[in-house]
């Protein structure tokens, strides 16, 4: 489905773009073959050098397997999410760790202070972990789609009763659950449109 005009300037092969982007979908059903740790330790290794403010790094994540982690999430969960994550054979639940600036004296030691620069305003601090936290979210989504798989990302669920649930500290904040798979039976919704480039582009 790829076009010669559509990867003109691009240097990712037209089967990679197709696999991060044209023909990637949101799955709705997944079959039960399983997802490796060695596919998310892969992941993890590529979509790590994502950029993100002063190398805060603020996302940490849950990975549910069992049914009883299961059982654990679906309460939390939209109805309309409930039965594609029980089918889903790992669920994965991103949070941004609003605490991050501990860890900044090895992540960004350029700046010694960093650490105390970050640590009086909570309410700044929170906004900048779920800033950085979501764009590692679409880091993870890509990585997910670059080991073959296929992701459905939700923001249908209770977000204080996964916080509860999961990250109980308090320091973590969830921002999305996704499911990760291999495609089962009719996964797909119809595409939907995109905006074309003019639609959202001015140069100024």
């Amino acid at each position: 489905m790829t076009s010669t005009d559509a990867t003109t300037g691009l240097q990712l092969s037209a089967e990679a773009q197709d696999l991060l982007f044209r023909d990637a979908r949101t799955a709705n059903t997944f079959s039960s073959e399983d997802v490796t740790d060695e596919q998310l330790r892969a992941i993890h290794d590529l979509v790590k050098w994502g950029p993100t403010s002063m190398n805060q790094q603020p996302l940490r994540i849950v990975l549910v397997r069992s049914d009883e982690g299961k059982q654990r999430l679906l309460p939390h969960l939209s109805e309309g999410n409930r039965a594609k994550t029980e089918s889903a054979p790992l669920v994965a639940v991103l949070a941004a760790d609003t605490d991050f600036h501990e860890n900044l004296p090895r992540m960004f030691p350029h700046a010694p202070n960093a650490k105390d620069m970050w640590a009086g305003d909570d309410g700044f601090r929170a906004d900048h972990a779920k800033l950085n936290g979501t764009l590692q979210v679409a880091y993870f989504i890509l990585g997910v789609r670059a080991a073959g798989l296929v992701a459905g990302p939700m923001t249908g669920f209770d977000a204080a009763g996964v916080n509860a649930e999961f990250f109980p500290g308090g320091r973590e904040k969830v921002l999305v659950v996704v499911n990760i798979g291999k495609p089962g039976e009719d996964p797909w919704f119809d595409r939907l449109p995109r905006h074309d480039y003019d639609e959202i582009v001015t140069t100024v």
